[in-house]
């Protein structure tokens, strides 16, 4: 893999990890016409460890915040938000982590086609837009409840089929719950980071395992365009998404799959 291929793959990733738009269907359809090979396991990792380690610089506060308050309420302490935050993220996080352990290799074989992708861009960004317009937008972030989690955490086990787009299930089903967009996106994003840490870690032992030649330049370039592009789009998404809305995420999902469908039928 070349310098200008890792950066253009990196650029690619952090726009798409966190906008609803589908990471997946992006690479795949870059890959498809620039004609690449796969990347490889050590290059998705890079890319992913980049994209959360943007997102965490940009939340390091309410992160800092959640685990010493997580902490101080295991041994009896005030329960505060940021300490029932850290509790509904562990919540969310249970059942991507069954659906990744019943069902990962069946979609990893079985469904990571490019015709599913595309329906699943369309299908998916109409729901999106369906929540965005229908739903209610009141409810901010101190209003959460467990049972908020619950369900953004089922639906975010959705993700694990390509093309649903992580962040954009777990966004839609925010506004489902009634959460203003940015509440919803906000806490969506934080619901992000143990399971991208969890799924790094399980492709970085298998790695291990396997004991790899690595290119460590390419790695490092894609890791660093990852990390830099990912905090730029979450700060001007958080900034700019109660004023722009979801509809240009719609529009876009539909004809990325419209596109999708062209390209590989």
């Amino acid at each position: 893999m070349d310098s200008l291929q890792a950066i253009i793959l990196g650029v690619i990733q952090g726009i798409t990890e966190f906008l609803p738009i589908s990471s997946t269907a992006h690479l795949l359809l870059f890959s498809k016409l620039a004609d690449l090979q796969d990347e490889g396991l050590a290059f998705d990792v890079a890319l992913h460890l980049g994209s959360i380690v943007g997102l965490i610089v940009y939340f390091k506060k309410e992160i800092i915040l959640m685990i010493k308050d997580w902490c101080v309420s295991l041994f009896g302490g005030a329960v505060t938000l940021h300490s029932k935050l850290a509790w509904y993220l562990i919540i969310a996080t249970i059942p991507v982590g069954f659906a990744g352990i019943f069902f990962h290799d069946w979609v990893a074989g079985v469904m990571r086609s490019a015709v599913l992708i595309a329906i699943m861009s369309i299908v998916f960004g109409i729901i999106l837009g369906l929540a965005d317009v229908f739903c209610k937008r009141e409810r901010e972030l101190a209003s959460l409840t467990r049972n908020d989690a619950v369900w953004m955490g089922i639906m975010q086990a959705l993700a694990i089929i390509p093309g649903v787009s992580r962040s954009g299930i777990t966004i839609t089903a925010g506004r489902m719950m009634g959460l203003t967009r940015r509440t919803a996106a906000c806490f969506a994003f934080l619901m992000s980071i143990p399971v991208i840490v969890l799924a790094s870690v399980l492709q970085i032992y298998k790695l291990i395992s396997t004991e790899a030649v690595l290119e460590m330049q390419p790695l490092a370039l894609g890791f660093i365009v990852s990390a830099f592009v990912s905090f730029a789009v979450i700060f001007w998404f958080i900034k700019v998404i109660e004023r722009i809305g979801m509809l240009p995420f719609v529009v876009y999902r539909i004809l990325l799959g419209g596109v999708l469908l062209y390209v590989f039928l």
